[in-house]
């Protein structure tokens, strides 16, 4: 049985140069394979999935309304041995779209690979990383450090002198002058509205 796979990260682990590996590895021996990308991301004017490495290969763009369930079919019964559908920054995902990839593993026989962020800049999750998390039968984590050593699990933006932003847009495409991948400690080092508790209260002070 085919299965949804969601393999996360913060930025810059090499989830896209993993994900075009995956790809390489069906393609060698023979069975087809799907890519997509997001439309948002028109670095490159066409839609691509792009390593820090160099590495590049064309896609399929999707936005917030695309079928995904209904173009594989249709797509497997035109393409000989479709074994495989790869999806990068899968966190810009609707719930719905990871719903279409649950049958597309249970009603097409095909397994699905996503790659993506677990949460944004603000430390909250993504639509399509939450129920990824949920749905995917097959959780695996992608590692990258901190600059301090430690295992980088936050990303944090930082703006063009390189200091930390805390307020905008979820999504904001960019790439190393724009993100970097820090340790719960240095991100809340850095993120001071991350660091305020709501309740504004010490717990010390609360009463039983």
């Amino acid at each position: 049985m085919a299965k949804l796979y969601f393999y996360y990260s913060a930025m810059n682990a090499g989830k896209s140069t993993t994900l075009l590996q995956s790809c390489y590895n069906y393609q060698e021996r023979g069975m087809q394979t799907l890519l997509f990308s997001p439309f948002i991301d028109h670095r490159f004017n066409r839609p691509v999935v792009y390593s820090r490495i160099g590495l590049m290969q064309d896609a399929v763009g999707y936005n917030d309304s695309f079928d995904f369930f209904r173009f594989v079919k249709n797509k497997s019964e035109e393409i000989d041995h479709l074994k495989c559908i790869l999806i990068d920054e899968a966190h810009f995902l609707k719930k719905e779209q990871v719903k279409q990839l649950t049958w597309i593993t249970t009603e097409l026989n095909i397994p699905v690979l996503c790659y993506g962020l677990r949460s944004d800049f603000k430390g909250e999750a993504f639509e399509g990383s939450q129920y990824l998390l949920i749905w995917a039968e097959e959780l695996i984590e992608i590692k990258t450090i901190c600059h301090c050593g430690r295992k980088a699990t936050m990303n944090l933006r930082i703006d063009q002198n390189g200091q930390s932003v805390e307020e905008g847009a979820q999504i904001q495409i960019g790439g190393n002058e724009s993100y970097i991948s820090t340790c719960m400690l240095h991100f809340r080092e850095s993120n001071k509205t991350f660091n305020q508790l709501e309740s504004g209260q010490d717990c010390a002070e609360t009463s039983i």
